[in-house]
């Protein structure tokens, strides 16, 4: 298979394009409420039943003010220096965005803040239909656990999150299958847990016994090999293996009380390399997990699963080692899944199966996913990928979030519809 990675950029739905995006007023239904991801006590952004986020910031001195959310929202100022403006209607779910404040591109200060396109930035939230699904009950919980380690592979620090279900510390005897999670291109190891809702969404599928009770590993899908003394490092990536990002909100958002601290980021840092990532989780991380938590250590209850880039990832991590996966989850992966068009099916088996019979007996679980307002080249590579399997004769389940594109509600939905199916007999 191939070992590139198509990066995505997730900025295609996050920051719109020129087009003026300011709602008339006239038009504008008068029922706004703060967003749920603003910090405690603010009132602005805000969203109305019409799914518009109105906006409000206080800039004196500034001379022009917009939002890229939507398209372009341009803010007016009164005689007070508050600068206001409504979006048009939004997607329902999770959306990033940043201000722009004559020409500086800064987060909104009434909201928490996010790790995605490669920085810390605002979000909204615009409520779905169908959030109950990721919402916070009254059920039993689980715990999302910190795990600190340190990667010889990179020579530094990393971290990854793990769940685990309600019942893990009540029945010590018992052992779970676990599923590898892994987040987009220019997100980390908080994304899945915190604008995806992870925990949640399995907290309730295992109260409605939907679910199979499962461990699940959120790990940072960045990672560079520690350099070799006398071997060059490429430009872009030199310097990054031994580099340092301060922790500050990044823990807090988490366990809080953390963000204070700082956290080494060598090879793990969003923008650096992911070459050495497969070795990563090969040989550190699934070992690391096995040993410390009661995992059913074997291929049958191991699974993984990615969005975009993690998606990527995944496919290439599980088909070079189905002797450790067999359940295979692809969330609205990009234009790198091979087709029979681009790469023949010996060279995408990685020439270790004979024949597709042996393929097929090793997956239990081929799953994709998409969101039917994904922009290219998302819907043609997955349609490409999936006309390759068609051809193979290998079984796959695929399904498609509605109204939804390349964002968290897709893939929260995906999540919710891959783990139901998961380590069934």
């Amino acid at each position: 298979m191939s070992q590139r990675f198509i990066v995505t950029i997730l900025t295609i739905v996050i920051v719109g394009g020129f087009c003026f995006a300011q709602a008339s007023d006239s038009t504008v239904v008068e029922d706004f409420k703060p967003s749920v991801l603003n910090q405690p006590n603010q009132q602005y952004p805000q969203v109305n039943s019409e799914r518009q986020a109105r906006f409000r910031i206080v800039a004196p001195q500034a001379q022009s003010v917009t939002v890229g959310l939507g398209g372009r929202t341009v803010l007016t100022k009164d005689e007070n220096g508050v600068w206001t403006g409504i979006s048009r209607p939004l997607d329902e779910g999770f959306h990033y965005y940043m201000i722009n404040i004559d020409g500086a591109q800064v987060p909104d200060p009434g909201t928490k803040y996010f790790y995605g396109s490669s920085r810390w930035g605002s979000a909204i939230e615009v409520p779905a239909h169908d959030q109950d699904f990721y919402a916070l009950k009254d059920v039993p919980h689980g715990e999302l656990r910190e795990k600190i380690y340190f990667s010889k592979i990179t020579n530094s620090w990393r971290r990854c999150f793990v769940y685990t279900p309600p019942e893990y510390d009540k029945d010590t005897i018992k052992r779970y299958p676990v599923l590898y999670l892994q987040h987009g291109s220019g997100e980390d190891e908080t994304g899945w847990a915190v604008q995806g809702h992870a925990n949640l969404i399995l907290d309730n599928l295992i109260a409605e016994k939907k679910a199979v009770p499962m461990i699940i590993v959120i790990e940072n899908g960045y990672a560079n090999p520690a350099p070799v003394a006398g071997v060059p490092v490429m430009g872009a990536i030199a310097g990054r293996g031994t580099g340092t990002r301060a922790g500050t909100g990044r823990g807090g958002m988490m366990t809080g009380g953390r963000g204070t601290g700082t956290a080494r980021r060598g090879g793990g840092a969003p923008g650096g390399g992911i070459s050495a990532f497969e070795n990563v989780l090969i040989n550190e991380v699934i070992p690391m997990i096995d040993e410390s938590y009661r995992t059913i250590a074997d291929r049958e209850h191991r699974a993984m699963a990615g969005l975009s880039m993690g998606a990527n990832q995944t496919i290439q991590i599980t088909m070079n080692n189905l002797n450790i996966f067999s359940h295979i989850g692809g969330f609205s992966g990009t234009s790198n899944y091979p087709s029979t068009d681009e790469i023949d099916i010996e060279t995408f088996m990685n020439g270790k199966f004979k024949d597709v019979e042996s393929l097929k007996k090793q997956i239990k679980l081929f799953w994709l996913g998409l969101g039917t307002k994904e922009p290219s080249p998302f819907p043609g590579s997955v349609g490409a990928f999936k006309n390759m399997l068609d051809k193979i004769g290998l079984e796959y389940v695929y399904y498609e979030s509605p109204e939804t594109a390349h964002e968290w509600l897709t893939w929260r939905r995906d999540l919710k519809e891959f783990a139901q199916l998961l380590f069934k007999d």
